[in-house]
């Protein structure tokens, strides 16, 4: 009867630490999104109505986007860990924001269209791709 007691509070424990765990990830996780959102000047949340609506997710895998799952450019995943955009530009929420909206401005044989992305949105689009 001991050792199936001590088996489920080893069960139990496990569960609570578990739980407190991704608790844990996640309050990290949203004050990361916060940080984020305070350095590109941009709302995360609202990024993936505006990658949406700048057809983004046709040529680009990017995580948490339903569809975008394109072949064309290269996957967006992890970005905020890359130490160049586009092979040449480093990587900073200025440049981001920049190649986002003028993409030949900054590689002018590059594939990726001018889209007439507005500051605000390349910004939210910005945000949301630093948090996934």
């Amino acid at each position: 009867m001991r050792h199936k007691t001590l088996a489920a509070i080893s069960a139990v424990t496990v569960v609570v630490i578990a739980l407190l765990f991704s608790a844990w990830i996640e309050r990290d996780r949203a004050k990361s999104v916060a940080a984020v959102a305070q350095i590109v000047h941009g709302n995360p949340s609202l990024g993936p109505d505006k990658i949406r609506k700048y057809g983004c997710y046709t040529c680009h895998v990017i995580p948490g986007v339903d569809g975008a799952k394109g072949l064309v450019g290269p996957s967006l995943a992890g970005i905020s860990g890359r130490t160049y955009i586009a092979g040449e530009l480093p990587n900073s929420p200025e440049n981001i924001t920049r190649w986002i909206q003028h993409p030949h401005a900054i590689e002018p044989h590059t594939a990726m269209p001018e889209m007439g992305v507005t500051d605000e949105d390349s910004r939210d689009i910005a945000a949301y791709l630093y948090t996934h």
